[in-house]
């Protein structure tokens, strides 16, 4: 006798698996291809398979010439060395006390040879100027430290002003702890103005307002994470477990205390790594803002990269780079800790 009739079930009742396709997740997914084909046509996408697939072929010796090889080898090749000192006419430097030079520093006779045109002889004569420099070993590495500087200052007052920012919207924007629909609305409406607004083009307005300088790039960095901080900070007091603040109202808690005695301790480990990812985003960001004039080694990158000074440039991502890196290295120490 069959077990499942023994038990008295109808085998027609048994447990089977669900079909792995139907024809709902065909149509979905045949959509999404059509979709990505019509708007990878549109955004070149078949230009960058071919021309990716004869960079490869060009690097593995197996096609003669590539257009992106071609263009990334001449770029990487006027980026090494990367530059260190700094060459600067004393023509151009005011005041200069020869005799209280910066560290380091020299002055130096250099020769330039220039091609011109003698307007007698209508002929091409080389000819051979002399001019005194002043010779800082490493005086453009420091320039770039001190730039890198600024843009961690930037980065940190940014953040600094989006908690600022974000916290009465968490409150306010947070289902059970806000006064009322108005606030409610008002609150999220807000986070989302503020995500909604990029970095880049809040900065551009910010510049004209204020002008050029760090002010800028600290209010664009400011507004534009205050929206994701209170977005965040406000769903965690939602999620909070209700329980612990069920047991204060009962004993008469005000709205307040049982948010800072209830609420704040469980939600403190996630604060704290929603503000490090928000700090460690500003500092890249930092850059992008100072190339429209909003301070920090961004604006320094943009001029360089204006004038072609590639080795320059070169310096001035390996800064970027190793300040990540840094930074990454102490978000790592600092969330082992404290979540």
């Amino acid at each position: 006798m069959n077990p499942s009739t023994r038990l008295g079930r109808h085998p027609a009742d048994e447990w089977t698996l669900p079909p792995v396709f139907t024809w709902r997740s065909v149509l979905v997914v045949a959509v999404a291809f059509l979709v990505l084909m019509y708007t990878g046509q549109r955004t070149e996408m078949d230009k960058m398979i071919r021309l990716s697939g004869e960079a490869v072929l060009s690097t593995v010796g197996l096609a003669n010439e590539s257009q992106v090889v071609s263009g990334l080898s001449k770029v990487a090749r006027s980026m090494y060395p990367p530059a260190i000192s700094e060459v600067t006419e004393t023509a151009r430097i005011e005041n200069l006390d020869r005799d209280n030079l910066p560290a380091f520093s020299r002055l130096e006779i250099e020769e330039q040879v220039e091609q011109r045109l003698n307007p007698s002889t209508l002929q091409m004569e080389t000819t051979v100027e002399r001019r005194e420099v002043l010779v800082e070993p490493f005086g453009y590495l420091l320039h770039v430290l001190a730039k890198m500087l600024e843009t961690l200052e930037i980065a940190l007052w940014g953040t600094v002003v989006a908690v600022v920012l974000s916290l009465p919207l968490a409150f306010f924007g947070a289902r059970n702890y806000t006064l009322n629909r108005f606030t409610y609305g008002f609150a999220r409406s807000t986070v989302s103005l503020f995500r909604a607004v990029p970095e880049l083009i809040s900065a551009l307005f910010l510049v004209l307002a204020f002008g050029f300088g760090p002010i800028a790039g600290v209010l664009a960095l400011g507004i534009h994470a205050a929206g994701f901080l209170g977005k965040f900070y406000a769903e965690d007091i939602e999620n909070a477990d209700d329980k612990p603040q069920e047991a204060l109202r009962a004993i008469g808690a005000s709205r307040l205390k049982v948010l800072r005695t209830a609420v704040i301790p469980q939600v403190w480990p996630q604060y704290i790594a929603y503000t490090l990812y928000i700090l460690d985003r500003n500092v890249r960001m930092a850059t992008v803002v100072g190339i429209v004039g909003a301070g920090g080694i961004g604006q320094e990158l943009k001029g360089r990269y204006d004038l072609y000074n590639y080795a320059h440039v070169a310096t001035i991502l390996l800064a970027i780079f190793a300040t990540v890196v840094i930074l990454d290295l102490l978000s790592a120490r600092l969330r082992a800790r404290f979540i």
